[in-house]
């Protein structure tokens, strides 16, 4: 037996990919954006990140770039490139944050209420089609359990950091 080979090394375990939850989740994750995105990409000509950033302050309270990057766990330079593009589109607005002088509040304009008006519904045909054979208890639980994951990473983070 080759001690080298992990192959050979009976006491090792085994990571199947496949089988691996937070690859599984990720792959999910990433198939789900892309169904969602291909129904306002060619229409909208926007990214799934500018989405996000469009999602989140469509729900009507205006927010910090920080505070884009902690709700939707987007990296910060995702953000950045994202409210630079649609800023420039005049689809957000920047506006002084008397809270932290460092920082500016974003909110959509007139244009940017639109566009969220013309895809939210979309993007809520997508999640209905996603969910299409599950039962409402089915879709019940997974949200929940979705959140207590979310949930118990925040909570490693808070403990980690």
């Amino acid at each position: 037996m080759d001690e080298a080979d992990p192959h050979n090394a009976p006491d090792l375990p085994v990571l199947r990919l496949g089988e691996y939850l937070p690859y599984r989740l990720a792959i999910a994750s990433n198939q789900v954006s892309s169904m969602v995105a291909r129904a306002y990409q060619s229409r909208f000509g926007i990214t799934i990140w500018e989405w996000r950033v469009i999602a989140i302050l469509g729900e009507g309270r205006a927010m910090t770039a920080q505070g884009l990057c902690d709700v939707t766990a987007m990296d910060k330079v995702s953000v950045s490139r994202a409210v630079r593009s649609l800023a420039d589109r005049g689809v957000i607005e920047r506006s002084s944050n008397r809270a932290d002088r460092r920082s500016h509040l974003l909110a959509l304009t007139p244009a940017g209420r639109a566009i969220y008006a013309e895809i939210a519904p979309v993007a809520l045909q997508a999640e209905a089609a996603l969910v299409t054979g599950l039962s409402p208890d089915e879709v019940a639980l997974l949200s929940t359990l979705l959140d207590r994951l979310r949930d118990r990473d925040r909570a490693r983070d808070l403990r980690d950091g």
